[in-house]
């Protein structure tokens, strides 16, 4: 099994996250029109495994980086609240068999792990409802105390995501702790959140913002047209320009693909066209993708004048890497496709006709290798 390199050279070698840790249900629910405020509908309960968003994200890092709970290669470390139950001791052994360390996952007597009740319209689309009084909804600003007393923030080589799913507080220190030692500091919000995000000073602690198109037009104040992308992509360069500089920004567009902004630059790469089992999960996926780029040492955007993926469909770029990663998880009914890897995407690409450029496969090798 192959993995991208981790070694001396790598600009990343671990990542520490906050965010939900929980499982749950889906439905298939009869008919594609919106779910209505007060509406009853019929719904299939499936055979379907549910995670939530810092899981998703946290699994294909350690997949696509050859990670351990040793943390050699690559170190991925969440804190965060489970329930003394069953769906909890699932999700521990899951991560651990991901090269997950889960040191920092507390068990929390008297409170629930978190449980989505998650839906699926006929189309592919979906969402979810989740417990507002779960074992990680009790995570504290505290918990990450020991994260700075132990120095587990491994400065400038350290990735720090703050993801939804656990108080905003929670994620607020998180990034407070990492621009202190230097890391790399991610987060992804949902939508009803990104104006107090902003409110309170979060996007001024962040060097990676990851949105859907909803959330960005949150935080831009500009809706995404399909038919008329321009507008949209010049509202967020001059937001940027003028208001986070510094800031990176991946707003994932559904089936039109995603887009990344930095430095006054904007990349755009279509999605592929497949043969969708389910959406959700996604757009946590090419976060996942993104990150694990980074870490090895893919740029998020190309240099030079194009702004398109290469018309001959070659993939260079850590956006490339994520996007084609979220397109590959739309094969699975579930959150997180059991089968993703480096392998396994190689070989989507190949049946997509794309490929990875060099500057990307120079960073393959055998899990274990680096």
């Amino acid at each position: 099994m192959r993995a991208l390199r981790i070694d001396k050279s790598s600009p990343y070698q671990q990542l520490l996250g906050v965010g939900g840790i929980g499982t749950g249900i889906f439905f298939a629910l009869e008919g594609n029109h919106t779910l209505g405020r007060e509406e009853s509908r019929p719904g299939q309960l499936l055979d379907v495994r549910d995670y939530c968003k810092l899981h998703i994200i946290i699994h294909y890092v350690a997949r696509l980086l050859g990670a351990s709970p040793s943390g050699s290669p690559f170190h991925v470390l969440p804190i965060g609240n489970i329930g003394d139950d069953l769906p909890g001791r699932q999700l521990l052994k899951e991560m651990s068999d991901a090269g997950i360390d889960t040191r920092l996952v507390h068990t929390i007597p008297g409170k629930p792990t978190m449980y989505s009740v998650c839906f699926q319209y006929p189309d592919g689309d979906g969402g979810n409802i989740t417990t507002s009084n779960s074992a990680a909804g009790a995570l504290t600003e505290q918990d990450l105390d020991g994260v700075a007393d132990r120095q587990a923030l491994r400065g400038g080589r350290t990735i720090a995501l703050a993801a939804p799913e656990v108080p905003l507080e929670v994620r607020h220190r998180l990034l407070k702790l990492a621009t202190s030692a230097g890391a790399l500091r991610a987060a992804s919000f949902v939508a009803a959140e990104v104006v107090t995000a902003r409110d309170a000073g979060m996007f001024d602690l962040l060097d990676l913002v990851s949105l859907n198109e909803g959330e960005a037009a949150a935080l831009v104040g500009c809706q995404f047209s399909p038919g008329e992308p321009g507008r949209f992509v010049d509202g967020c360069l001059e937001f940027l320009r003028t208001k986070y500089p510094k800031l990176g920004m991946v707003v994932t567009v559904g089936e039109t693909g995603a887009y990344a902004f930095a430095d006054r630059a904007c990349n755009h790469c279509p999605a592929p066209k497949v043969k969708v089992s389910s959406t959700a999960g996604a757009g946590d996926a090419l976060l996942g993708g993104v990150i694990a780029a980074l870490a090895a040492g893919i740029p998020l955007l190309r240099t030079g004048p194009a702004t398109d993926r290469r018309a001959d469909g070659v993939l260079e770029t850590a956006l490339d890497f994520g996007v084609l990663l979220a397109s590959y998880k739309c094969l699975s009914p579930h959150t997180i496709h059991p089968d993703a890897g480096l392998d396994t995407l190689q070989g989507f690409a190949h049946d997509l006709g794309l490929a990875f450029s060099p500057g990307i496969e120079r960073f393959f090798t055998e899990a274990g290798a680096g």
